[in-house]
């Protein structure tokens, strides 16, 4: 009932910032809590942040706290993710989700097909 799309991902350098954004079809996204999860070459898929039904409650990954925002268009049924001061590390493929969000765990329930991320040193 959802579908999710992403964009705006590519390469940037260390230090620079990026905007990815998820859009979502249908009326039934502002049912769901949103996430992004990323997925580094060789790893397994890892949380980066979420985002509640109303955008009142976030939750994000220590190794992005204070780096990322997350946050939800109604008007443009849209999810954002703005990336700041960009490591390497960072470098992965970023997948936009749609399920649950209970406390500090996310149960997801639809997916995007990802938009790749590469930081350059």
């Amino acid at each position: 009932q959802v579908r999710l799309v992403e964009s705006g991902g590519g390469l940037v350098q260390a230090g620079g910032s990026l905007r990815l954004s998820c859009a979502a079809s249908g009326r039934t996204f502002s049912g769901y809590d949103m996430a992004w999860f990323r997925q580094a070459p060789g790893k397994e898929r890892e949380f980066v942040a979420a985002i509640s039904v109303s955008g009142g409650y976030t939750s994000y990954a220590d190794s992005v706290k204070g780096r990322f925002t997350i946050s939800r268009d109604y008007a443009k049924n849209t999810v954002d993710l703005q990336m700041n001061s960009l490591k390497p590390e960072d470098t992965a493929v970023y997948y936009c989700a749609a399920g649950t969000l209970h406390g500090h765990t996310f149960t997801p329930t639809y997916w995007g097909k990802g938009t790749p991320v590469t930081v350059s040193s």
